[in-house]
């Protein structure tokens, strides 16, 4: 069986990144490995065994071209509208909440936002699906 334990995204700028994925998510440094030409920062924190590789690749100026094939990762918290509101009133702009009830039932409420580096996260009320 095989076991899950992280994704990497590229970003462009180390500091800010970090800052963004602890104030939001609450995500702290893990590890730090520092290569010649990259380094690779993994971000986690108590709530799950999985972990946020991020990638800075040194001399890169750039933003990185997110292209058509990203789509998002997903954050499940206990409160959403406190994390939602607390967001708002740090800057970080958040995206409307949202009830999803394809059916008529609600089966999921969440919301985006996006990292420094325009990644796409989703941030889902813990429940049911969504642990």
């Amino acid at each position: 069986m095989a076991k899950y334990i992280h994704s990497m995204i590229r970003v462009l700028d180390e500091e800010r990144s970090v800052a963004f994925y602890d104030r939001v998510f609450g995500l702290k440094v893990a590890e730090r490995l520092d290569f010649p030409d990259f380094t690779l920062i993994y971000l986690s924190n108590g709530e799950s065994g999985t972990e946020l590789e991020l990638t800075v690749n040194k001399g890169r100026t750039q933003p990185y071209d997110l292209g058509e094939g990203y789509g998002h990762v997903a954050f499940s918290v206990e409160d959403l509208d406190a994390l939602h509101a607390r967001l708002e009133a740090e800057g970080f702009a958040p995206r409307k909440l949202v009830d999803f009830a394809p059916a008529g039932e609600v089966i999921a409420r969440f919301f985006f936002i996006a990292d420094p580096d325009g990644y796409q996260i989703e941030v889902l009320q813990r429940g049911g699906r969504y642990r």
